[in-house]
């Protein structure tokens, strides 16, 4: 039989990943000359800032949900804590080092795009976690991250 999962947990886990996804866009803002990088780097910003209330807003909705059937509670929670753990944001430090992050506009859109592939890697597997009717939200935010990799992907050919 499935265990029970806190949904809560994985969604104060979203709700750090964008912070830090905010902190880290903020961060390139401040250090990039280039008017077209500067621009892209501000709206990704603000895009992390309004993924970030979405999920504070599940948070209160959401409580404890089944893990899905074909899943060993300790494996799973194994599984998701080693997703956070290679996420890009969480391996360049804590906040305060995202706020020190300093690279060329190659390597801070690079960067960005790990942080875009990766966010979306673990939102994918935190749709397991959310009622049924919640679930439209985090496709939400899958689509948004996949337009900002596309974003990203553009003007690092440019």
């Amino acid at each position: 039989m499935a265990g029970i999962f806190k949904a809560t947990d994985i969604l104060l886990a979203a709700q750090e990943v964008e912070t830090r996804g905010e902190v880290f866009y903020n961060r390139l803002v401040e250090t990039t000359t280039e008017p077209k990088l500067k621009e892209l780097f501000s709206f990704l910003a603000g895009e992390e800032t309004k993924h970030r209330e979405i999920f504070a807003k599940l948070y209160e909705r959401v409580g404890e949900v089944e893990l899905p059937a074909w899943a060993e509670e300790d494996e799973y929670v194994d599984y998701l804590k080693f997703l956070l753990d290679s996420h890009t944001l969480f391996r360049l430090g804590d906040v305060e080092h995202l706020k020190q992050f300093m690279g060329t506009a190659v390597e801070a859109i690079e960067t960005a795009m790990g942080f875009e592939k990766d966010t979306i890697l673990f939102f994918v597997e935190m749709q397991e976690f959310v009622p049924e009717g919640e679930k439209k939200y985090i496709k939400a935010c899958i689509d948004e991250e996949r337009s900002h990799l596309r974003l990203l992907a553009s003007m690092l050919r440019k």
